[in-house]
């Protein structure tokens, strides 16, 4: 058998951009019933840009409302609602130059009705739609607000100095819930007031469950609409289950018990039911229980796909939700609830020119069990070999689903053999195997990626002489491990905004990740050794995988991580390139650099483990003469 060369006769850049054109129809984003329940209020850059349109869900009639939504508030939250009149439509954006609450109503131009001046977390309108309640962090540190409509006067609700976030109303608007985090951001209150802020009481209290996005882990507690229950996310089964307590105060119920993460649970209209998600090895399937207990029923189960954000018609005859599979981009589908019939809105078609995965089970050390998907290198002849690619996640905490992944695809299409494996850490599998990398990152998790190397080596198809390692974020970050802690072990490396240097970035990152590292290593007084063994740069000399370093060019103290790993190489004279992408902060996001960073990455793939170089591919010289940009200050030229 032959290492193959190129297996499909169009050039990378045509198969890329072929993928890259297969957009969702829809943005993940909630979608949301009009209270009339004519229409389906959704975002969606069909138009170019990122808008709100209101879709007819029986002509699939779309209209769009907004023009100029404006860039994506942190983390691409939105959050568009309807008022409860149906007569405008609130949602976040960035456009003025922080986030803000604007209103479409559909008389002229959409008008901004908040001038906070900071970081809005969350948000819901009041029953009667004369205000709107938010999370806001103006006086530095997340409090309550409430924010009149259409005035925009605001009125700061709550004043603790810690995270108080995710409020909603009750259905009678008397009282306000919302959710208050301790300092480590691992215990959370649900805290119901009166609506002017007075006497707050604590309804309930969860604990020991890292929430990294500072509330959205655990969400919304979600009060029913006759009043009576308020649903609220924990792991104190060793999973993400929904639990009931009475608003009245009492003990906590499961819902609907099970050895699986639930997720994006949505009130029936009369209050009898709940829809949600639940996560079984990365396929999501949509179900319904009673409050008054039984089995769930599953309403959408598909053999591979991700259903999201269900949400109930008017009526409690429908749900719309949003529907991905790893061969179609994700659009807006409805469910009829009594007959389980279900249809998309929006137009789907699965690609037959995309690669569907396999999943996958492979022994890892101590042993651990891997679930992976396995991508097969597309146009493979008999008794051809493909090179393979370890794919990381980011988070550590995240998981790979049964998503469509254009960049996976693309390398697929072009003739290598992925798996993406969900190694020890990642969600979706129990707490106890969320927190088998604590306290060793770059240890047992690298194990587990070198055990998929080992699993890609018994497949006929695959050359394990020719396997390399990336991903983005984390992804980024075990591939640097993967370079220092295993030397050799693949044959080339590309890490994507990745981190290398834990003892100099707890003092840098952002709060969120400062917090992340010390519910993972402990606090850094003390623990100075779990920092240091867990940073691929302190071993950067035993380094010899080719590594190729890349991120967005950034505008943080700590988006040079890169450069720091990239000097650290250049400092040992090992083979590396080093490129940052312009208009980006550390990731890079935008649709013309995403494809010039496939490519960049194919190029070098290509030149590490083909054995046959793609027409125009150059040998590296010199290790500095990778780099985009100045060369390296202590580069002697």
């Amino acid at each position: 058998m032959s290492v193959t060369g190129r297996l499909v006769p169009d050039a990378p850049e045509v198969v890329l951009d072929r993928i890259l054109a297969a957009q969702p129809a829809v943005l993940p984003e909630p979608p949301q019933w009009s209270p009339d329940g004519s229409t389906i209020l959704v975002a969606s850059a069909r138009s170019g840009q990122p808008e709100l349109w209101a879709v007819r869900p029986d002509d699939s009639q779309a209209v769009r409302l907004t023009t100029g939504m404006g860039d994506i508030p942190f983390l691409g939250m939105r959050m568009p609602q309807w008022s409860p009149a149906g007569d405008a439509v609130a949602y976040l954006s960035s456009k003025s130059g922080t986030p803000e609450v604007w209103l479409w109503t559909g008389r002229g131009p959409d008008l901004r009705l908040t001038r906070l001046g900071a970081d809005i977390e969350a948000m819901r309108w009041a029953p009667d739609g004369r205000q709107i309640v938010l999370a806001g962090n103006r006086y530095g540190s997340y409090d309550i607000w409430t924010v009149s409509v259409p005035g925009g006067e605001a009125r700061r609700l709550t004043r603790d100095e810690r995270y108080e976030v995710y409020p909603t109303f009750t259905p009678d608007g008397r009282s306000i819930l919302y959710v208050r985090l301790n300092h480590s951001w691992t215990d959370h209150e649900v805290v119901v007031m009166r609506a002017d802020g007075s006497d707050p009481r604590v309804l309930v209290r969860d604990t020991d469950m890292f929430d990294y996005h500072y509330g959205r882990t655990f969400g919304f507690p979600l009060v029913s609409p006759d009043g009576r229950w308020v649903l609220f996310r924990s792991q104190r089964s060793g999973w993400f289950n929904y639990y009931l307590v009475p608003l009245a105060g009492g003990e906590p119920r499961p819902l609907a018990p099970a050895a699986a993460d639930q997720s994006e649970a949505a009130w029936s209209p009369d209050g009898r039911q709940v829809a949600y998600v639940e996560n079984h090895d990365g396929t999501l399937d949509l179900r319904v229980a009673s409050v008054d207990g039984g089995s769930p029923r599953v309403l959408v189960a598909p053999d591979q796909g991700v259903c999201a954000f269900p949400h109930w018609s008017p009526d409690g005859r429908r749900l719309c939700y949003l529907f991905q599979t790893p061969t179609a981009p994700q659009t807006l589908w409805v469910v009829d609830v009594g007959t389980g019939d279900a249809r998309p809105v929006l137009p789907v078609s699965e690609r037959d020119d995309l690669v569907r995965p396999r999943k996958v089970r492979y022994p890892s050390t101590d042993g651990l069990q891997i679930s992976a998907y396995l991508y097969r290198a597309r146009g493979l002849q008999p008794g051809e070999r493909s090179p393979g690619i370890l794919w990381i996640h980011g988070g550590p905490t995240s998981q790979f689903l049964d998503t469509f992944q254009p960049a996976v695809q693309f390398f697929a299409s072009v003739g290598y053999t992925l798996l993406l494996p969900n190694v020890r850490g990642s969600s979706g599998y129990g707490k106890a195997f969320e927190d088998l990398n604590n306290r060793d990152w770059g240890g047992g998790d690298l194990q587990d990626a070198l055990a998929g190397k080992a699993f890609l080596a018994t497949l006929p198809e695959v050359d394990p002489e020719h396997t390399g390692i990336t991903g983005t974020s984390y992804g980024g970050c075990l591939t640097m491990s993967a370079v220092c802690f295993a030397p050799g072990a693949f044959q080339a490396a590309v890490a994507c905004s990745g981190y290398a240097n834990w003892v100099r970035h707890v003092r840098e990152l952002e709060l969120r990740h400062v917090k992340l590292l010390e519910y993972e290593f402990g606090a850094f007084e003390g623990n100075e050794d779990v920092y240091y063994r867990c940073s691929p740069i302190y071993k950067v000399a035993q380094a010899t995988t080719p590594c190729f370093v890349l991120h967005g060019e950034g505008k943080w103290p700590w988006s040079d991580a890169g450069l720091e790993f990239a000097r650290a190489l250049q400092r040992q004279y090992k083979t590396f390139r080093y490129k940052t992408y312009p208009g980006e902060n550390y990731y890079v996001l935008s649709l013309p650099n995403v494809r010039q960073m496939l490519l960049d990455m194919l190029e070098w793939f290509d030149l590490y483990l083909r054995a046959r170089v793609r027409p125009g591919a150059e040998l590296p010289g010199p290790a500095w003469r990778g780099w985009t940009g100045p060369p390296p200050q202590d580069v002697a030229q």
